[in-house]
């Protein structure tokens, strides 16, 4: 009897053994980790997205590791390796540029490791991508320019840097309307970096050449409008020029808010943060996931401006 007390005791040890063995290996009780890797700290749009990110992932108990890129594609890539050394479950990378970033996709994927581009895209396709069509918010921005216009008048472009995905896709958004509309004329663009004390330095340096000539300013971020505004303020030209761009940051809301910038683009951090970390979630479970997730973005003027403020 005794004896048979032994057996059973060790037959149930061994169950409980072998159940929580499986469980870990499951995953079910494991913490899922993922590395981040972020276009720059150091611009307000991509830090609203990496704290939508954070929130959403100690709500869901994800372990994060979030580095900074510092708008270096090289960086960058050796952040991904560095990831991939940690043997991270997924990789989430807002791309500093189309193809400079594009090796880290294929070290990731090479190393069995999912990685999902966040806001900004790459040649290379990634496991998942989540953000928005930046086609869309640049003829959304133009069209409204072309509309304030009667569809006639000179046009300055702030590019951001110069091989992003937002910055040619943006541009390539406003040159499908300005093919619309001939009588508008695209007069001068250059990059601001996605910086606004450049773009100021950059605007101060069209009123000098062009002076009245400008009808209409059209950046690529919000960052770079609000240093356009302040170099036509400074001017004194402000009421003759439109000035458009793109994001809705808190600075930005604010200018529409009190009619000094005409327009702003609404582009959605809270969702594309809370969507990146949603994918990595369901990708390192093996659930379904959407290979493609896109938030629409949306016109922001005086008109509708009360829907954006919080």
């Amino acid at each position: 009897m005794k004896h048979l007390y032994s057996i059973l005791f060790i037959s149930i040890f061994f169950f409980f053994s072998c159940s929580k063995s499986n469980k870990s290996e499951n995953g079910s009780d494991k913490k899922i980790k993922v590395g981040v890797t972020m276009l720059s700290m150091q611009n307000e749009f991509i830090v609203n997205i990496s704290d939508e990110m954070s929130k959403k992932a100690e709500e869901l108990g994800v372990e994060l590791i979030s580095v900074d890129a510092e708008h270096q594609p090289l960086k960058q890539i050796e952040q991904v390796e560095s990831f991939i050394a940690q043997k991270v479950d997924v990789i989430i990378m807002n791309p500093c540029e189309v193809e400079a970033s594009s090796p880290a996709i294929t070290k990731a994927l090479a190393a069995k490791i999912p990685i999902i581009n966040v806001n900004s895209a790459t040649s290379t396709q990634p496991t998942a991508f989540v953000g928005s069509n930046d086609v869309e918010s640049g003829r959304i921005a133009m069209k409204f320019i072309a509309e304030k216009l009667g569809g006639k008048g000179n046009i300055v472009m702030i590019h951001g840097l110069m091989g992003q995905a937002a910055q040619i896709q943006r541009e390539q958004g406003a040159k499908e309307i300005l093919k619309e509309y001939p009588n508008l004329k695209l007069i001068s663009h250059q990059t601001g970096e996605w910086d606004r004390a450049k773009s100021m330095d950059l605007m101060q340096n069209w009123i000098q050449s062009y002076g009245t000539k400008i009808n209409a300013v059209f950046a690529q971020n919000d960052e770079m409008g609000l240093g356009a505004l302040k170099a036509l303020q400074d001017a004194g030209l402000k009421d003759k020029v439109i000035v458009v761009s793109i994001d809705a940051i808190a600075d930005a809301l604010q200018a529409v808010k009190k009619g000094t910038l005409d327009a702003t683009v609404f582009q959605n951090a809270k969702k594309q943060g809370e969507g990146a970390i949603e994918t990595a979630v369901k990708i390192a479970k093996g659930q379904p996931y959407e290979k493609e997730l896109m938030i629409p973005f949306q016109l922001v003027t005086k008109e509708n401006i009360g829907e954006f403020l919080k």
